[in-house]
């Protein structure tokens, strides 16, 4: 009775405006156009999903050495085809019955640019009559797929393809752009998110709309204003030629019937330091409501202002509808990285939960002016911890707990919206959230479920003097937030150490990767020659006395003119001595939110370590990237633990109902489908996160 309720509110809901036929499919990025992760089959259900087994794997053939690969798609299926990408970027056609593949298509030999590794969240899906398309992000490249043959559309762009880093209004030739969460389509136009580089120099977020046929540019929104629109006077007046990011790069969604677009975006570049953007920054950190036809602002909500801690929005919001005063009200739904839920009427923007603007406290670095208050919701409670105090401090062992309580009291006690400083502080939840870019579900009874990460990082400031006016400083001002100071790299985040890279690699392969780029590590094709090689006889031979470096230097690059004063140490989780989160237990939670109310209705962690629960601790939950997916039938399915595991759990109570070992971690969100009358579920097995190994596989389960 109770799978009959959900389906038919979601019948007479406006989630989604599809047929009941057309949710046999998962044919849109996240389930449908409001990115709802829901779905209405209901034949795998809270009785029987416990008796799931594997249906079958498709290996993609294409694992790249060294574990540093990943798939983070949450593909597509329609008409029982799978439509995914590998951890090489290849785009795959799969029967979504057999696993059997049906073609490949690859962008790096089509398109003749290299292609990053691995980084890609999904596609998006075009048709009207006879005509089908796949729109295909590839690096900088949209490509316009026909997904009966995996061929490129020859009328799209030029020969299939478009270049993301054409037509910002600017010159960004040279600067880091990948397509890595697909575009949201409204009628005949594609809206697409772009991920950019975080340091200056960076490429202007815009959002732009490109015909689906033609790849023709319709129109653009400057989410760094121009002079004479909206938001200019939240920046310095030349902020606009040279200011960076304020980009969407967590993907977008469409009301189809009210033509609304409602985009999120990240912080302006560099993300620790804005003395020279100084303002609010609009539309950096904000939920924005686009005309989706015309690109207009219809209204707009940031929830940082002048942020200084790289505080972008990690996903795109959902669409549901909440009861106030036995009223339906159309909502949209925003998650953050500090773990709030903020809910929005679509129509106004008003906020349908009270907040305010509370006093945060100043900065302490040079020519750092932070804003005076920052918004904060009032109800929903955070799903994840806010303050990290010496309570909060791991007991797993009494060593642990000591050697944390000492680097705590190192740093500036902690606060939220405390400023970036020199004497270094905690960020918590840490810079991947709180929420990250799988985002929440969300079903017919306007109950939320989000997966959340409780883990702390250390954000530290160094001034760029201390570098040096050399390489060194060059490095400083590029690489040093994720490679170190040290260049040792982070094994937990997958980027490699750089300390040996003159063994590994020949002079001119390292100056490729720079030019070019690799799996997340973005392009520097903006660096003159000179300024690159310079670099790369600093990583070869940083202790080189090298004179010719700092002339070569001089009036050139980010390390004049376009550089900050500061640099970040990095991005380091904040961990005990044995590796394990600094935070004591849960590390990783699945909430279930009533938005009607405002109140969970249960928490639980997601996740366990094995070795910890032999020593009789209780299931810690872990960090998890990817997000989950409910159904009518009252499942939630969910991977996205370090464990590797894929599980389903109660909607109503959260209990754990079924889970499986996994080939490796499925840091994806999964997709479920019917193909004749049977219904399954399928995860991308890619791996290759905070230290556990890569994968190449999708598996799907479905009943016996």
């Amino acid at each position: 009775m109770k799978s009959c309720f959900l389906l038919n509110l979601f019948v007479s809901s406006s989630i989604a405006a599809v047929s009941l036929a057309a949710d046999r499919d998962w044919g849109t990025y996240l389930g449908d156009a409001g990115a709802t992760h829901f779905s209405t089959l209901k034949s795998i259900n809270t009785a029987n999903v416990k008796q799931l087994v594997r249906a079958w794997e498709f290996r993609t053939g294409d694992l790249p050495p060294g574990n540093r690969s990943q798939i983070q798609c949450n593909p597509l299926v329609i008409d029982g085809v799978l439509y995914g990408t590998t951890p090489a970027l290849s785009l795959v056609a799969v029967d979504a019955a057999t696993g059997r593949e049906r073609w490949r298509f690859k962008p790096a030999n089509e398109s003749g640019a290299r292609v990053p590794q691995g980084i890609n969240r999904g596609l998006a899906w075009w048709s009207e009559g006879d005509e089908k398309r796949l729109l295909f992000g590839a690096g900088r490249f949209l490509h316009a797929i026909d997904p009966a043959t995996g061929k490129l559309i020859p009328t799209f762009g030029a020969e299939g393809k478009i270049d993301l880093l054409d037509e910002l209004d600017c010159d960004a030739s040279g600067f880091a752009l990948a397509a890595t969460t697909p575009g949201a389509v409204y009628r005949d136009l594609i809206i697409m998110p772009m991920r950019l580089a975080e340091n200056l120099p960076a490429a202007p977020g815009h959002i732009r709309a490109f015909d689906v046929r033609t790849g023709q540019r319709r129109w653009i929104f400057h989410t760094i204003p121009h002079p004479g629109e909206f938001g200019y006077e939240t920046w310095p007046e030349d902020a606009w030629q040279k200011s960076g990011a304020a980009n969407c790069w967590a993907g977008l969604v469409i009301d189809h019937a009210r033509g609304i677009a409602f985009v999120p975006t990240g912080s302006a570049a560099f993300d620790f330091w804005g003395g020279d953007r100084g303002g609010d920054n609009l539309f950096a950190n904000c939920l924005i409501a686009l005309d989706a036809g015309t690109g207009k602002r219809k209204w707009h909500f940031q929830f940082t202002h002048h942020d200084m801690w790289d505080r972008d929005l990690p996903s795109p919001p959902v669409l549901c509808e909440v009861t106030r005063g036995g009223k339906k009200i159309a909502a949209v739904a925003q998650v953050t990285k500090s773990g709030h839920v903020w809910v929005f009427d679509r129509e106004t923007g008003e906020s349908l939960f009270p907040w305010s603007e509370v006093p945060v406290p100043p900065s302490r670095l040079q020519g750092e002016v932070a804003a005076k208050t920052q918004p904060m919701p009032q109800k929903p409670a955070p799903f994840a911890r806010q303050v990290f105090t010496e309570e909060e401090a791991t007991d797993r062992t009494p060593a642990a707990r000591a050697a944390v309580l000492q680097r705590l009291r190192e740093v500036t006690p902690h606060r939220p919206w405390d400023p970036p400083s020199e004497r270094g502080g905690v960020i918590l939840p840490g810079f991947d959230g709180g929420a990250e870019w799988g985002g929440p579900a969300v079903d017919p009874r306007g109950v939320l479920y989000v997966n959340g990460n409780e883990m702390a990082w250390i954000l530290q400031m160094v001034p760029t003097a201390v570098f040096g006016s050399g390489p060194k400083a060059l490095y400083a001002q590029l690489c040093i937030g994720c490679h170190g100071l040290n260049r040792e790299g982070n094994a937990a985040a997958n980027i490699p150490s750089l300390q040996q890279i003159g063994i590994k690699l020949k002079p001119e392969e390292i100056a490729a990767q720079i030019r070019t780029g690799k799996g997340m590590m973005p392009s520097f094709n903006f660096l003159p020659a000179a300024v690159r090689d310079a670099l790369v006889r600093f990583l070869i031979s940083p202790d080189a006395d090298d004179p010719r470096n700092a002339r070569e230097l001089i009036a050139t690059g980010p390390v004049k003119g376009g550089g900050s004063p500061y640099v970040t140490t990095g991005y380091n989780r904040f961990l005990d001595p044995d590796g394990y989160p600094a935070l004591r237990p849960p590390w990783g939670t699945l909430n279930a939110l009533d938005l009607n109310t405002g109140e969970y209705l249960w928490k639980r962690p997601l996740g366990e370590l094995p070795e910890l629960t032999a020593q009789g601790i209780p299931p810690t939950g872990t960090e998890n990237y990817g997000g989950p997916v409910v159904t009518a039938g009252g499942v939630i399915f969910i991977a996205a633990t370090k464990d590797e595991k894929f599980r389903a759990f109660s909607a109503a109570t959260g209990e754990l109902l079924w889970e499986t070992s996994l080939p490796a971690a499925g840091y994806a969100t999964p997709a479920t489908y019917e193909v004749g009358g049977k219904q399954y579920v399928v995860i991308a097995c890619g791996g290759g996160k905070i230290g556990t190994k890569s994968g190449e596989s999708y598996v799907a389960f479905a009943l016996p």
